[in-house]
């Protein structure tokens, strides 16, 4: 697998985190949101920025890291999502919550894997 794919997913994770981050400290101060509840969705976006980062050192890790963010993020927002939010919307802030981080991380996981093969033959060969 080419090196862009690597790039993708690093710059798909990076987009996905900074998007939330953006979204949690806007929506913090257009809600006049106090202080502690802010504080608590600042920390969520920054642990995204952190888990976005984590990839550019360590793949594997942070391929795994991705996915179980991914589907974690997914999951609980498909419970605890507000019970009037019409289903469309549901569906889609779940996909933008789950899908990026998912993405991303298959795409760092699937280059980890092809890269370690072609590491193997190479050594196998000489």
């Amino acid at each position: 697998m080419k090196i862009t794919w690597v790039l993708l997913a690093r710059a798909l994770a990076l987009l996905w985190a900074g998007f939330w981050m953006c979204f949690f400290v806007v929506e913090s101060w257009w809600w006049h949101t106090a202080v502690g509840p802010a504080s608590f969705w600042v920390a969520a976006g920054l642990l995204f920025i952190l888990l976005a980062l984590i990839p550019w050192r360590w793949e594997l890790l942070g391929g795994l890291l991705l996915l179980v963010i991914g589907v974690s993020a997914g999951v609980a927002y498909a419970i605890w999502s507000p019970p009037r939010l019409p289903a469309p919307s549901r569906v889609l802030t779940t996909l933008a919550m789950g899908g990026p981080p998912i993405a991303a991380g298959t795409l760092l996981l699937m280059h980890h894997h092809v890269g370690g093969k072609a590491r193997m033959e190479a050594a196998r060969r000489g």
